[in-house]
Parts: C-alpha cells; structure tokens; sequence
C-alpha cells in the first residue's frame, strides 16, 4: 500500500490534471480533498482534451474509485454536467466509480450572485476571483449555515433550511448590491431534483477510504489550486478559500496524518500565476508573452491569460516547507526549449535587505524584487523523449539545479501535454 499526495507548488495551473492523470492506473482510489469548480484540469490522452472542474482526474482509468471529499464545495449543475459526459463517452459506467461526499457543502445560486456582485462592487480592489461561488460557499460553512449533499436528500427539513438562509442573502443581493433576489421556491424545487440525480453518487467517502487503506490499496490524494493561493500559507487575500496544502488533505478527506506517505509538489519549469495579487518573477515583456504562447497559458475554468515569469525556486522552497515535499514532478520543461538562457529566482531583494525566505506579508512580497541566476537554455525540441538521458545537457543541468535549491529530487518530467509525454525519473507507488 502507498498513499501519495499531489498538490500545486506555485499559484495553481502547475499541471496537476496531467500528472494525477498519469498515476492514476498506479492508484486504486483518487481522492480529491478541497476546492471547487473553480479548478480546470486538463487531461490529453490520444489527442482527446478532457477537462475536470470536481470530478477527480482518476476517472479516466476504468477500475479506479473517485472520491469527492467533504473538504470540497460542490457545484451540483457542473458535478451532474460532468457526469453525463463523462456517461455520454462510455467513461463512467457505473456509479461506483464516482463517490460524492454527503457532508460536502453545496454552492447554491445566492454564492454565485454574491460573489459576482462583489468582485464588481470592489472595483480596482478586486480579489479576481472566478466568478464561481466558491469563496461565499466556504463563507457559510465557516458560519455553519450551509446547506450539504446529503441535506438535498431531506426534503422536509431542506424547506425551512433555504428560506431561513435566503432572508440574509436577498437582503444582501438586493439592499447592497442592488442585484435580484433569489427565489426560494425555484430553488428549493431545483434542490431536490439535484438530490435526486446525485443520489446514487451519495457516499460516506471517508469510510470508502478507511476501506480502502485497510485492504492495503494505493491511494492518490488530488489537490486543486496551489500552495500560494491557501488560505493560510498563500499571498492573502489574494487567495482562494480552502486550504491547498498537502495537510488539508486529512481535514478534506477524512484520513490521519499517519496514512500519508509521500507528497509530491507539481510546479511548472516556470511561472504562472491568475488574477492579482503580488508576483515577483512576472515578465511583462517580449519574453512573458512568448511563455505565454509557447505554453497556451489561458485558464481551463476562465479562459484568462495567465500572468508568466521565471521559475522562482523561493517560492518553491516555501512550498517545500509548508506541505513537506518528498518528490517533484516538473511540467511543460518542453516550453524552454528555443531560449538562449534561462533564468532562476534564487533570493529577492526587499528594501535593499537580500533573503531566501518567502516574506511574511504582502506588502514585503509586493516590493521583492528577484535575484536572478543565469543557466544556457537549449533548443533541441524535447517532445518524445522517454528517458532523463535522452534530454539536452543544459535541460538536465536545469533540472538539477531546481534539484540543488529545493532539496527535494524530481521523481517526473513532463516534455509534452500528452499522457505519455512523460518521463519516469522514480516511481512514486514503487
């Protein structure tokens, strides 16, 4: 039995989908533990793109179980629209396969409408977040308001629960923000068709779990976001909602930290980031918008351009920190190849004072200015290669050298978005 963690090391779009993809035939179950639909992974296998907001990204592999946690915030129109094209392929045949917690919290249309309304209310001030209700769902769970999967199942009591909670949101929704209310009869009807159609999904995901590990089965647990948009240990507020460090994994799906046994932190060959917030190896130049290019760089759930920069290994030794990295898998090293040199943020300068550490506050990472290290690039096109010998000099002199600042070994590479794209550089469920 081995149980893996895989989280983003950066600020999301690492290439989670890819890699939690791949090990998934290593994997009996995939477990995702927090987020929303405000997550896209992206999955290309055979030159077919597939792309998860909630289902987890196991699900392409027939014989694999999929656990929805209750650490995550469902969105029940976009969960059953997965649902049924996932159905539509001939991918998910059987309900079985697909577990949704009954203590996971749902977004309902208030969150969606709140979260719109204050983003455009807050102007230039604004968070930039996806527009998806994620940040007013968790609101009310912190609150204990909520409304949860399995209460979609009682209709008596989900009555009373909806309109005790609507007389606060359409005050909100119409007195503040000048937007419509909410109508409390649609949704309630709404809310139990949902009930209906997600029924058969409806699970205890943490003893399916428990299960699980007991009959000594490989566990993959699959984070959404990255670490530098954790609630806690991200750029506040520039963050999203929920926890997205490896140690949320227990709180979001129902384990003890004594079953984990590696982590593995996902980080591009470089850096991305979406929406505002402090980035202090951003290249708003020629070079930025070749990265851009080169990697597709538009996010799967927005569609939005995503901000480009040199890989800055203090960020990715904050990460190392936070979530105990064992293993690293990089992405998209394919996008270097054609740069003369490559660049690495190796410290920052913050008013004049040199340091390796991440800062603290916001203002200071505002103000960080990074120290870069040169290495020569490489031009051989890095699309096919199998094998960690096969690639340029200065590709693996890359890699070690992220190696060397980290302290932690790369276990993949990916050279390409395909599945097979992939070099094994040690087995993770060895």
């Amino acid at each position: 039995m081995a149980t893996v963690v895989a989280v983003g090391a950066q600020w999301g779009d690492e290439g989670k989908g890819k890699i939690v993809d791949w090990l998934g035939p290593r994997a009996d179950l995939v477990a995702r533990f927090q987020g929303g639909n405000n997550a896209g992974h992206t999955l290309v296998v055979e030159g077919e793109t597939t792309i998860l907001h909630v289902v987890p990204s196991g699900i392409l592999h027939d014989g694999s179980i999929n656990l929805i946690g209750p650490g995550v915030v469902v969105d029940p129109a976009i969960l059953l629209g997965e649902i049924r094209k996932l159905e539509a392929r001939g991918i998910l045949k059987d309900p079985s396969r697909l577990r949704v917690s009954g203590r996971a919290h749902v977004i309902l249309p208030w969150h969606t409408a709140l979260d719109a309304a204050r983003e455009e209310r807050a102007g230039k001030g604004k968070i930039g977040t996806t527009g998806r209700g994620i940040g007013p769902c968790y609101e009310d769970k912190v609150a204990r308001r909520g409304i949860r999967v399995a209460d979609l199942r009682q209709t008596d009591e989900l009555r009373g629960k909806l309109e005790r909670i609507a007389e606060q949101k359409n005050v909100e929704l119409t007195k503040v923000h000048d937007w419509q209310p909410i109508d409390v009869d649609a949704l309630y009807a709404q809310c139990v068709e949902w009930g209906r159609q997600l029924e058969p999904y409806m699970d205890h995901t943490s003893r399916v779990l428990d299960r699980a590990l007991r009959a000594g089965k490989n566990v993959l647990f699959e984070g959404a976001q990255g670490t530098f948009l954790d609630i806690d240990h991200g750029t506040y507020p520039f963050v999203t909602s929920s926890n997205c460090v490896a140690g949320a994994v227990c709180t979001g799906s129902g384990v003890g930290p004594t079953k984990i046994d590696r982590v593995i932190g996902i980080t591009k060959a470089y850096t991305t980031r979406v929406g505002s917030g402090p980035f202090p190896t951003e290249l708003e130049d020629e070079v930025g918008e070749e990265l851009r290019r080169a990697g597709a760089e538009f996010g799967a759930t927005t569609g939005r351009p995503r901000r480009c920069g040199w890989l800055d290994a203090v960020l990715l030794r904050e990460a190392v920190t936070v979530n105990g990295l064992t293993d690293l898998a990089i992405n998209k090293l394919d996008i270097l190849s054609g740069f003369d040199e490559l660049k690495i943020c190796t410290a920052y300068d913050i008013d004049g004072k040199i340091t390796e550490d991440f800062p603290m506050t916001l203002a200071e990472a505002e103000r960080a200015k990074p120290i870069y290290e040169t290495l020569p690039g490489w031009s051989e096109d890095l699309r096919g290669m199998t094998s960690i010998d096969q690639l340029p000099a200065n590709a693996r002199r890359y890699i070690e050298r992220i190696e060397a600042l980290t302290e932690v070994p790369a276990a993949l590479l990916s050279v390409g978005p395909g599945r097979e794209e992939t070099i094994i550089v040690r087995e993770l469920f060895g």
